[in-house]
């Protein structure tokens, strides 16, 4: 009788982290959905592990755009409601790291953004009501499908 396995490969590129990265809270320039800051913040507090509130904001290219760099004008509504899971977090004693990325293509910054720092989970926070439906849509895909890690999403 014969038995086949699967070759084991010991080589470094292909061993990946058990995922005891940052946990990441994400939203796409629109307040979280509900239960998501929450989530994040508590499951952080828990694992002792570090907060990342990312923000991805689309930006168009435009000609003044390129010759001066990315411009982006953020609304105060956007900004209390990314101040708020850090102030939290950062009172329970959480380290926290706040970013914002900008780009003209959302979806494939935020991608690169979770894939260089190897998160434990990813809170995909975005009010869906408050985004474009296909945009929520698309991106959840994305972050679903290809993004390392666990995931949760909002909605």
């Amino acid at each position: 009788m014969t038995t086949l396995r699967r070759p084991r490969s010991t080589s470094p590129a292909t061993i990946r982290p058990s995922g005891a990265g940052p946990i990441f809270l994400v939203t796409l320039d629109v307040p979280f959905a509900p239960g998501a800051t929450s989530f994040a913040v508590e499951t952080a507090l828990e694992s002792g592990l570090a907060l990342v509130v990312l923000n991805v904001a689309e930006v168009q290219l435009l000609p003044v755009s390129t010759l001066l760099g990315y411009e982006y004008i953020g609304t105060q509504e956007v900004d209390a409601a990314l101040r708020e899971p850090a102030e939290l977090a950062h009172s329970l004693g959480v380290k926290v790291e706040r970013l914002r990325v900008c780009s003209p293509h959302p979806v494939a910054a935020l991608l690169q953004v979770i894939s260089e720092r190897e998160p434990g989970l990813i809170v995909f926070g975005p009010d869906p009501a408050r985004l474009r439906r296909r945009l929520y849509r698309r991106a959840a895909k994305a972050v679903r499908d290809r993004a390392p890690g666990l995931v949760w999403l909002a909605g």
